[in-house]
């Protein structure tokens, strides 16, 4: 009788435990989710309800909703352009960085060096990622310059290509070093040469870290502002930069800015969701080893 008891009590106490768990999730999932309401109800809003429409601003409830915002956005050339150029940069920037530092993150975990260690040269990288931005903004400014790069696309992909190549190499270089040497010395007896190795052993066995990298730089690339501010002004504009410029003399235009928070927001959201699997898969590739 008493175990029954002890039973049903440890039961309830599971049954409120998972209540908790999930009105907690539901609590983050929501606290998630109210910038990309906020903004999408605020984009299918006329100016006057922008400020007129209190509380959740719920759409055909407390306002009619129109795409005019959206149309008005969508058709001028400066959103057009710049979400071609935020494309092109992130897309080149992230192949750049990728054909860079797959082989460099290779020979660090394959080779051994002696003039600087194997270690000095990823931490060298790791505080790459530390660096503030800011400091090399001047130094990257006068070298576009000096090439007649300023305001261009090339100039964006090489100076993002350059801050996100150390995330490639560090994390892929743990991912190498997590893959089975065996398989390697194996081929290796066979007469494989190491770029053989990597094309047809390594690289098919890290693809879902790889492609978790990708999807992770290609995010960095797409939100840089700094760089794109500094180099770019009319022809290199890129999503976040025009997002910022939805200011005029009568202050923040909120019905454009949520226009544009939205587009900015929703190629790398689709991706992510598209490749979740992969990201998970990727970052936890050799976790569990051993």
């Amino acid at each position: 009788m008493k175990g029954k008891e002890d039973g049903g009590l440890s039961s309830t106490r599971r049954r409120t435990k998972s209540v908790i768990i999930l009105i907690l999730a539901i609590a983050a999932a929501l606290w998630a989710f109210m910038p990309f309401y906020w903004a999408l109800s605020t984009s299918l809003r006329s100016p006057l309800e922008t400020f007129t429409v209190a509380g959740l601003g719920v759409p055909f409830v407390q306002f009619k909703p129109t795409l005019a915002n959206w149309i008005d956005q969508l058709s001028i050339g400066e959103t057009q352009r710049a979400l071609v150029n935020s494309t092109i940069v992130a897309v080149f920037s992230t192949i750049i960085a990728l054909i860079l530092g797959i082989p460099a993150a290779y020979a660090l975990a394959r080779f051994r060096f002696f003039t600087i260690k194997n270690r000095d040269i990823t931490v060298w990288f790791l505080s790459q990622r530390v660096l503030p931005p800011v400091v090399t903004v001047i130094p990257f400014f006068l070298m576009m310059r000096s090439a007649r790069l300023l305001d261009t696309r090339t100039a964006l992909i090489l100076a993002n290509a350059t801050f996100i190549l150390p995330f490639v190499v560090v994390i892929m270089r743990q991912t190498f070093a997590d893959l089975p040497l065996e398989l390697e010395e194996s081929a290796l007896v066979d007469g494989a040469t190491h770029l053989s190795i990597l094309r047809n052993i390594s690289l098919p066995l890290a693809a879902p870290a790889i492609a978790a990298t990708a999807l992770i730089i290609l995010a960095f690339t797409w939100n840089e502002f700094l760089f794109a501010l500094t180099i770019g002004s009319r022809q290199a504009v890129t999503i976040p930069v025009h997002m910022a410029g939805a200011v005029d003399t009568r202050g923040v235009q909120f019905w454009f800015m949520a226009v544009r928070a939205l587009v900015a927001m929703l190629p790398p959201t689709l991706l992510a969701l598209f490749a979740q699997r992969y990201i998970v898969r990727g970052l936890t590739l050799g976790a569990l080893k051993g």
